[in-house]
């Protein structure tokens, strides 16, 4: 049996093999999940695409968080391919080039509200898009985080996005705890992904952890965090909501 046996888990934002989206996937299919994938407008094709280099099939739904209509529809989408939902994987995050690379003060509030709206506010859209396929046994949402603690160089608007997405996850928490639906963050490390590539700079992060991390941090490899996901969307961490899980190597915990 394993960790996420029989498990019907939706998993967003998987736009390549390299991405911690791609692994949750791949490992929620070992561990003996059904996944289903979504994607959106040019980067549907992309997700088609790399969906065929997980372990198994699985169905790539269309899904933009910012589309009224695509989240009132989507649990009758999903609902055709598996009969409930038992964890939610968001792992949505966008901001303009305006709102990143030291630009912070120059940025009209124009990008800054799209990078909010896309970053933070779709993990409540997603949630409720997928409330009523959650079963009364409850389910597991788990967003992908950065640390929101400090203000990093060149992070900007995508930062301030990233702490309201901690605080949305702990109001998420509080409003559906009733419901027995779990809501907690990976604050990973720095990876190279598509998304780093859009942070001008961003090689400061990858200097910073070399320094401080104290266990040796690998911004190639986008399993460990994988692996937490997976773990929060099993059965083990059944009271725990609201919480921000660091897989970073430990560089949040100390000084220098």
């Amino acid at each position: 049996m394993g960790l996420l046996s029989n498990k019907n888990i939706v998993v967003t934002g998987v736009l390549t093999d390299g991405s911690i989206a791609f692994h949750i996937a791949r490992l929620a299919q070992e561990e003996g999940a059904n996944v289903i994938l979504t994607g959106f407008g040019r980067g549907l094709s992309l997700t088609t695409r790399i969906a065929s280099r997980l372990p198994k099939p699985v169905e790539v739904l269309e899904l933009d968080v910012t589309n009224q209509e695509h989240l009132d529809t989507f649990a009758s989408k999903v609902k055709e391919h598996m009969p409930h939902v038992d964890g939610v994987v968001h792992s949505i995050a966008f901001a303009p080039e305006t709102a990143l690379g030291g630009k912070f003060l120059q940025t009209p509030w124009e990008d800054v509200a799209m990078a909010v709206q896309v970053s933070a506010f779709s993990l409540k859209s997603l949630v409720m898009a997928c409330r009523p396929l959650f079963k009364p046994e409850g389910a597991s949402v788990v967003g992908l985080d950065f640390d929101a603690q400090i203000a990093y160089p060149a992070y900007d608007w995508m930062g301030v996005s990233k702490a309201a997405l901690e605080s949305t996850s702990r109001y998420l928490a509080r409003e559906l705890g009733k419901e027995n639906i779990r809501v907690n963050l990976i604050a990973a490390g720095p990876l190279k992904t598509i998304a780093a590539k859009s942070i001008p700079g961003f090689e400061m992060f990858e200097h910073l952890w070399d320094q401080r991390a104290p266990l040796k941090w690998d911004v190639s490899d986008p399993v460990p965090s994988a692996q937490g996901a997976c773990a929060l969307l099993s059965d083990w961490f059944p009271k725990t909501t609201g919480e921000i899980i660091h897989v970073d190597g430990g560089f949040h915990a100390v000084a220098g």
